[in-house]
């Protein structure tokens, strides 16, 4: 059985941000019950020079709607990086899901080989598709969501590993 890039691509993003959008649950309810304001947690950040927590999510959604969208040639969609509550990072995740997941699958054929290229910051990158998804695209959903849960846990809200990896 071989593993085509849709596969590789679209199931692991979604599984990943449906994972993201369980630990925006358990933080919203925990802020909700220790009677913190929300915004207390959306706006931490690890370290004075990181992203704060809403970035973080919106970061993960560029990642898998850029990933998934650069992979099979279709257009990005552009969401404004204006959300600023539990409620609306949900959102962004719930749409970022549905563009993931209604990419055709045949949309990805021959991706692994395909160039990607593409600006970053400073950088002008350019990959395989295969490349891209799995030394770029991944890891940079992964670190993102990583950078979400850390930010939660440092909050006091009460996650374990299993919350990360989505449950089974």
């Amino acid at each position: 059985m071989t593993l085509s890039m849709h596969q590789a691509s679209v199931s692991v993003f979604a599984r990943q941000l449906t994972s993201l959008s369980g630990l925006l649950t358990k933080g919203a309810a925990f802020a909700d019950e220790q009677q913190i304001d929300p915004a207390t947690l959306i706006e931490a950040r690890l370290a004075p020079d990181m992203h704060p927590l809403a970035r973080q999510v919106q970061i993960a959604s560029d990642a898998a709607k850029g990933g998934c969208a650069r992979l099979a040639g279709v257009e990005i969609p552009s969401y404004p990086d204006d959300e600023t509550s539990f409620e609306t990072l949900q959102q962004r995740i719930a749409k970022t899901i549905a563009f993931i997941e209604g990419i055709a699958p045949e949309a990805f054929d021959g991706a692994e080989t395909k160039t990607v290229a593409f600006k970053a910051g400073p950088y002008d990158l350019s990959f395989t598709g295969a490349q891209f998804l799995l030394n770029f695209a991944l890891p940079n959903l992964f670190f993102h969501v990583s950078m979400t849960y850390a930010i939660l846990r440092q909050n006091g809200v009460p996650l374990g590993k299993i919350d990360f990896l989505g449950g089974f």
